[in-house]
């Protein structure tokens, strides 16, 4: 019953997010449509059967049966309705009208992704501490080609393709992006910098590239005990500092997995250091069976996560949120391009189980905050999907729009219908594919907290 009560509860909330979202998508053309002088013959909340409203301007304004966002019906949009050459009607208006309004619901998508991360950061900043410094390797998993290539604990990475001193988050970016695909490197040790071709293995149900490495940290100190879990029973705490398990130094969270991944169920004897005092545990680790994507594993309970936190002001938290959006739009681009040259798999994209999870997790986490944050990651990813080249999605029109300015002429009806044939069966095959992708995700592990 609890199970299903927060499948429920998931559901509930992602309708809410993504039924927002399209409300506000078709908001923007509909007040662009109306400035333009296209008349909307219907603005609905939601689809289905009509439950009630009011006609004003010509508008019906509505509230329909299934509340999952929205539509707004303009005159005369669709190329095979037939033409009366009313000047309300939308092929009536000027391809720059039509292109505006085209243009208008994938825009206010990504305003929506800017306004919302700029008022998450004005409160509320938070993000690894790693993410913004150099990349330090920190830890070398075994038998992944960081390893077969001989990189080091305290190797420094100076060069990732064409990016000089990167950061941690840009080459994880790099790596994850890479799968399979020969990445170069320039390694720095002892004052020496070498060149390394490595080629990150995919990993997960996203099939993500990873060389195997971790960044180094300045200390194993525990930001997650988890309630109920063995180390939370044995008495360990947030904030507590890992120095050994069973006598061997931890220097990263990922040597302790995978001590576990030999101890198995075997007691562990930790030794954690608290307000400058050494304290010993005994914790016994236990089989955690995982839910949906993650494989048995001996967990227990904690993680790592070094973060920073801070409030920025307006300018900068717009300017952060600017640069975070944009930089995502060309991720999502450099990921389509990707999957169009298969050097990706198609496992990297997230369909609606992918999404209802990410949202609900995000739910179900103290505050508000990580349910804006995920709710500004779809709206922009919304957004830039829209503008996609596809006849039937906003891009598409918006092509369809250049090509017949190009042209100066209209393209004909026949061949409309065709384009708009095609695009809906690509479409649909598309869609049966990400649904597809989502439910195998839930066979392959997933890199836990140990």
């Amino acid at each position: 019953m609890p199970q299903l009560l927060s499948i429920l509860h998931t559901i509930f909330i992602m309708g809410i997010v993504l039924g927002f979202m399209i409300l506000i998508h078709e908001f923007g053309h509909f007040a662009v449509a109306k400035y333009f002088g296209v008349r909307v013959e219907v603005f609905s909340i939601g689809f289905g059967k009509r439950l009630l409203g009011f006609t004003k301007g010509g508008t019906d304004y509505r509230i329909s049966a299934i509340p999952l966002g929205g539509y707004v019906k303009m005159s005369g949009e669709n190329p095979m309705d037939d033409r009366t050459g009313d000047p309300g009607e939308f092929l009536s208006h000027p391809r720059w009208q039509r292109f505006i309004i085209a243009l208008a619901g994938p825009t206010m998508n990504i305003m929506l992704a800017i306004a919302l991360l700029t008022g998450v950061y004005m409160v509320h900043y938070e993000y690894p501490a790693f993410l913004d410094e150099p990349a330090v390797v920190g830890w070398v998993h075994p038998n992944t080609p960081a390893e077969k290539a001989g990189i080091q604990r305290g190797d420094k990475i100076v060069r990732v393709e064409d990016i000089e001193n990167p950061n941690w988050e840009q080459v994880d970016v790099k790596d994850a992006l890479s799968p399979n695909q020969p990445l170069k490197f320039g390694i720095e040790r002892d004052g020496k910098v070498m060149e390394k071709i490595l080629v990150p293995q995919p990993f997960g149900p996203n099939q993500y590239g990873a060389v195997g490495w971790s960044p180094q940290e300045s200390s194993v100190t525990l930001t997650i005990v988890e309630p109920g879990m063995p180390a939370q029973k044995a008495g360990i705490k947030i904030g507590d500092r890992i120095l050994t398990a069973n006598g061997q130094d931890i220097p990263a969270v990922e040597s302790l997995i995978q001590m576990l991944t030999r101890t198995k169920d075997q007691p562990l004897e930790i030794v954690v250091l608290r307000n400058g005092q050494k304290l010993t545990f005994t914790v016994k680790p236990t089989l955690d069976a995982g839910g949906p994507g993650q494989e048995p594993a001996y967990r227990i309970g904690v993680a790592s996560v070094p973060l920073k936190v801070v409030k920025l002001n307006f300018p900068d938290a717009l300017q952060r949120s600017l640069s975070d959006n944009k930089k995502s739009s060309f991720l999502i681009l450099e990921l389509l391009q990707k999957m169009v040259q298969r050097k990706v798999s198609m496992r990297q994209v997230d369909g609606p189980i992918g999404i209802g999870s990410a949202v609900g997790q995000a739910a179900r986490e103290e505050g508000w905050t990580p349910l804006l944050l995920i709710t500004a990651a779809i709206s922009l990813n919304l957004g830039i999907m829209n503008l996609l080249p596809i006849p039937i999605l906003d891009g598409g029109v918006i092509l369809l729009l250049l090509i017949e300015s190009l042209m100066q002429k209209e393209i004909s009806l026949p061949i409309k219908e065709r384009i708009y044939q095609a695009a809906f069966v690509f479409l649909v095959l598309f869609a049966v594919m990400v649904i597809y992708n989502d439910l195998v995700k839930t066979l392959p592990g997933l890199t836990r907290m140990p």
